[in-house]
């Protein structure tokens, strides 16, 4: 029996000592890996993007997400649990939690890296089930992926353009006025300028049925200026009355990515001011332009330093502040001019639970120059629970905005671009008091119709939000037919409102 079963055990000892051979090559060679430098990582994006139209960490093997990684402050992003979020944690909610916390703490421990002060724990949240984690460990960063309950695992510091045209740091900001052009706006009483954009929506003919009085919108952005009065203490000027404007911040301005200190809700980029005025400036008697629905209320949040979510404070800070929009039942539309190209889990995570509060969410669709065109609508106007906006131009037919994307996620449009002549878009009041500013590109075209929905639900107020959105896509210019790059076409605020 023995001299049987001997060439099975010499067999098996075998194939122990090749497994352990193998084992021990993995090993090393995993203690040889060198992460991909930024340019790699961008290139390996950009060819996904190219290839599938959008960019998911999901889509990314190991090595190219563990360099993000490495390359993003060695934070990671863990989406946990079963659904996005969860007011009471489920047992298995905090079963998943731990795990993730206490893989990352064993691999700190076994390199000798948790030290007396070290913070494993960057960043946890409430209510969303989602946690910041600090390693650089490309295996603990793989087997984190494959942990029980763990939905999605992101570089949450990569700042994808810091390392392509330097446009990060002030894209859409520019605090200086315009010169308007005397054909792109119009005088009404009391004494104001009304744009162009909104006569080609029938905005001031919705104005004899709906003022936006009662309804009020959350606006993230870049936060509001405190050198403008009339998004200020004149809030209440002309013929705008009994209303208010309500500013927080949620944004960390820090190179440092373990700080938590906000820097207030005051604008310093110009954008957020800009979209604010857009939605909701008085009806003034300053001759200064005045907001599609000039007497809502706004709830006003600085959640980012620009346009581009483009690193861990802003996309932290963006996710905060739709859970604080969420959570309060006075809010019923939220406008973001922002985005990034390519999703973000706790943001996604917070759409869905502003979502599940009934609030009817509109993004930009995506406005850029050549170096990302070739990205389809951006994210979070990607997703299925946001009503994607885009700009045109007035020419004949629908052509895109000179800087605005397109495509088949693509909701509505709005005319903000003389054709021909891509700085003459919609005049808005602006960073500085008594001070104009053209804003254009899908940025203005969301906040336009996000101030078009406040039109409607004044109207409508007992309505939902399936209700108003029906009712935008009934007075849009395509409906019943949908544009594969379009979507509904052109809201007409008159017949919206009807």
């Amino acid at each position: 029996m023995k001299i049987k079963f001997l060439p099975i055990l010499l067999f098996a000892l075998i194939l122990g000592a090749c497994s352990q051979h193998e084992e021990l090559t993995m090993k090393d060679e995993k203690q040889q890996q060198e992460p991909l430098n930024p340019m790699e990582i961008n290139r390996q994006i950009k060819a996904i993007i190219s290839q599938t139209g959008t960019f998911d960490w999901s889509n990314a093997d190991d090595l190219l997400l563990w360099s993000a990684v490495v390359y993003g402050d060695s934070l990671v992003s863990v989406g946990y649990g079963t659904e996005p979020f969860s007011i009471n944690k489920t047992a298995d909610d905090l079963k998943a939690k731990q795990f993730a916390v206490e893989l990352v703490t064993e691999n700190a421990r076994n390199n000798n890296m948790l030290k007396s002060g070290t913070r494993i724990i960057q960043y946890e949240d409430a209510v969303l089930n989602f946690i910041d984690l600090k390693t650089a460990d490309f295996e603990t960063v793989s087997n984190l992926r494959k942990a029980p309950g763990v939905r999605y695992v992101e570089p949450t510091g990569y700042r994808f353009f810091d390392y392509e045209v330097k446009l990060k740091s002030d894209s859409g900001c520019d605090t200086a006025g315009d010169a308007i052009n005397s054909a792109d706006y119009r005088l009404i009483a009391p004494n104001c300028y009304v744009s162009w954009v909104y006569d080609k929506h029938n905005v001031p003919a919705a104005w004899n049925y709906s003022t936006g009085a009662g309804i009020t919108v959350g606006v993230i952005d870049t936060g509001v200026s405190p050198n403008q009065s009339l998004l200020g203490s004149s809030f209440n000027d002309g013929y705008s009355t009994g209303r208010t404007i309500a500013k927080y911040g949620t944004f960390v301005d820090s190179i440092w990515p373990w700080s938590t200190k906000t820097d207030g809700p005051n604008d310093k980029c110009s954008h957020g001011t800009s979209m604010v005025a857009n939605v909701a400036s008085p009806r003034n008697n300053n001759y200064m332009p005045v907001g599609v629905a000039y007497n809502c209320n706004i709830v006003a949040y600085r959640a980012t330093g620009d346009v581009v979510l483009d690193g861990g404070h802003e996309q932290t800070g963006v996710a905060n502040a739709l859970t604080a929009l969420a959570n309060r039942s006075d809010v019923k539309i939220i406008s973001m001019s922002i985005g990034h190209i390519f999703s973000v889990g706790k943001i996604s995570d917070a759409v869905k639970y502003a979502y599940s509060k009934g609030k009817l969410m509109f993004a930009a669709g995506g406005t850029s120059t050549s170096f990302t065109n070739f990205v389809g609508v951006i994210f979070p106007a990607s997703m299925t629970e946001c009503v994607a906006v885009t700009g045109i131009t007035d020419a004949a037919g629908y052509t895109e905005c000179a800087v605005c994307h397109k495509g088949g996620k693509i909701d509505f449009t709005v005319i903000m671009q003389r054709a021909g002549d891509s700085d003459r878009t919609s005049p808005t009041t602006s960073f500085y008091e008594n001070s104009k500013q053209y804003i254009g590109g899908s940025s203005v075209a969301t906040s336009f119709t996000a101030g078009v929905a406040a039109l409607v639900w004044a109207k409508y107020p007992t309505w939902t939000r399936d209700q108003v959105l029906t009712r935008l896509k009934q007075s849009a210019s395509i409906y019943p037919n949908r544009n594969s790059n379009f979507g509904w076409g052109n809201i007409n605020a008159y017949l919206a409102v009807q």
